[in-house]
């Protein structure tokens, strides 16, 4: 499985202007749609098949949203592509597919989010690394 390309369709954002007290933050993320990408320009026994994706913020109580739409497609052996097409007429993914799959789109969401919190001053989604002094003092 290769990632051929990652494509945002969609990047739409919004802050209210309020003070919140307890701030919670969820997420969703979805595959809305696969299809098989017919192309001549790759001469590879692969097939290529087209995921669409959706992937939601919201920071509670409705302080903030972040929603990305988007695509991606993936360069797969026959076998497992057909596998896969088969699985979606009935809008299923295997469990394993899916992790692969959502592991992609986290992986470059989290990157987008992360930047549009930045630039509306949001908290991040999720705990950044930080240093800290280290509380055992050696003599």
């Amino acid at each position: 499985m290769k990632l051929m390309s990652f494509n945002f369709t969609k990047v739409d954002a919004k802050r209210e202007n309020k003070v919140i007290n307890k701030l919670t933050i969820n997420n969703n993320l979805d595959i809305k749609e696969i299809s098989e990408v017919k192309t001549s320009l790759l001469n590879t026994k692969d097939v290529l098949l087209n995921f669409e994706f959706s992937y939601k913020l919201n920071f509670d109580p409705d302080f903030a949203k972040i929603n990305l739409e988007g695509n991606f497609i993936l360069s797969l052996g026959a076998k497992d592509s057909k596998n896969i097409l088969k699985n979606w007429k009935k809008k299923k993914i295997e469990e394993e597919m899916k992790i692969s799959l959502f592991n992609i789109i986290l992986k470059k969401c989290n990157l987008k989010s992360l930047q549009i919190e930045e630039f509306l001053n949001l908290p991040p989604h999720f705990k950044l690394p930080s240093l800290k002094l280290s509380s055992d003092k050696e003599s």
